[in-house]
């Protein structure tokens, strides 16, 4: 079935700003959309495909979850970062 649809300004760059990122067409990706809302083909759930991965032992959990990071470089005592950029560089 061919159908017109009209998209809000925002929906249309968000579909194909999607369609780039992924290489699909935009028809793809809204007759995706329309198979998952009507609940015609299975939700493609990415935490399950983790726990799914972690299972076959293909991918193990972080041994830390979080470490302290020590900063390296050190600016001279009263300069800024915003100090070493150039004119043209400041937003």
């Amino acid at each position: 079935m061919a159908m017109n649809l009209r998209l809000s300004p925002e929906a249309a760059a968000a579909l194909q700003a999607e369609a780039e990122r992924t290489g699909r067409s935009q028809q793809e990706i809204v007759r995706e959309a329309v198979g998952r809302h009507l609940r015609l083909i299975e939700e493609d759930d990415r935490a399950n495909d983790r726990e799914r991965a972690r299972a076959t032992h293909s991918v193990r959990p972080a041994r830390v979850p979080y470490r302290r990071v020590t900063p390296r470089l050190r600016l001279p005592k009263g300069t800024t970062s915003l100090e070493l950029l150039d004119r043209d560089d400041r937003f």
